[in-house]
């Protein structure tokens, strides 16, 4: 097996995984269905709460896994269990015969057309966070006005939402709509931006203060209240109505541009491998760990391993350190049935 550990998604958990393996002798080979590496984090333009450009986060991994075999638009094909360790097969026939695998298979992004009522794919100038980030690196997209003059966020589009399937906190939302709501201001100073909020959950380190500073020196408006209907004017601009809840009293206002910001949700692909593996799901459809206070990055089933989101919603300093966590537990493991 030459102490071969199948890593299993390419983004920042699975590389970070193998960065770490590498570096502890091991031989991690990573399998990615798409045809790059980078996942959501290589969509991205600037990372909250410093503003790094994600570029930066992304290109050390370029030589750090100089020698690592990857495996790019190829996915699994079967799993199954050997006397010591694990037989893979790929989808392109492949064999490989590992001692561990590390599930990094990450998340996918809510899908905001599901939630009609907010218009997305029906209104000219609404958009999700996703689209947004695109815009941000490329300047493309016809449904951002040349110069808006008001701009808003809705958070939590998809999350702790009973009707819409999801009931977990997405972690991430309240804080990319902050950033997202700067890097608006940046762009269109001008502009009036607000941002309409169940309530702020801001638990990163720097992350109240990223909060403070966008109400402070970018005068970004926080409306706390669920948006009740988002329509077109006549005029093509788009009309949201909420109620402040702090305020006590109803908001009407008309934008030209609508930000969705649609929340973390796990992938399709969860329920086959779990099947397919005998592991457990959790209600949410993400991998359920060993338990989640001192073996996250552990299965019931051993030699099988978790890194990042496949277990939940999670920043990305928290994907790093549990990848790095994973690495380890995963050295220990080999070192330890030899």
């Amino acid at each position: 097996m030459k102490n071969n550990i199948l890593i299993i998604g390419g983004g920042i958990a699975g590389m970070e995984t193998a960065r770490q393996l590498k570096q502890l002798g091991l031989n991690p080979i990573i399998v990615e269905k798409n045809f790059a590496l980078g996942g959501h984090v290589s969509q991205w333009n600037r990372l909250f709460p410093d503003m790094i450009p994600a570029k930066e986060v992304l290109d050390p991994y370029e030589d750090s896994l100089e020698g690592v075999e990857i495996l790019l638009g190829t996915e699994i094909a079967s799993i199954n269990r050997l006397q010591k360790g694990w037989s893979v097969t790929l989808s392109t026939g492949k064999n490989y015969s590992c001692k561990a695998v590390v599930f990094a298979t990450g998340f996918r992004l809510f899908e905001a057309e599901k939630k009609e009522e907010y218009g997305y794919g029906i209104y000219d100038h609404v958009i999700t966070n996703s689209d947004l980030e695109n815009w941000f690196n490329t300047k493309l997209d016809e449904r951002v006005p040349e110069k808006p003059q008001a701009v808003g966020f809705i958070h939590c589009v998809g999350s702790r939402d009973i009707k819409a399937g999801n009931t977990q906190c997405s972690k991430v939302c309240c804080i990319t709509a902050i950033k997202q709501a700067i890097e608006i201001k940046e762009a269109f100073p001008n502009a009036e931006v607000y941002c309409f909020y169940m309530d702020l959950r801001l638990f990163g380190k720097k992350y109240e203060d990223f909060y403070i500073k966008a109400q402070r020196d970018y005068g970004i408006h926080f409306i706390r209240g669920r948006v009740s209907e988002v329509s077109e004017t006549i005029d093509g601009r788009v009309q949201v109505k909420a109620e402040d809840t702090l305020a006590g009293k109803p908001v009407k206002v008309r934008l030209d541009l609508l930000v969705l910001m649609s929340g973390i949700v796990c992938n399709r692909e969860n329920e086959g491998l779990a099947k397919a593996m005998e592991m457990p799901l959790d209600e949410d459809g993400f991998f359920r760990s060993r338990n989640n206070v001192n073996a996250i990055t552990e299965a019931d089933r051993e030699g099988i391993f978790y890194a990042g989101t496949c277990t939940g919603p999670k920043t990305v300093p928290e994907t790093i350190a549990e990848a790095r966590s994973a690495a380890l537990c995963v050295y220990n493991y080999v070192k330890n049935n030899k």
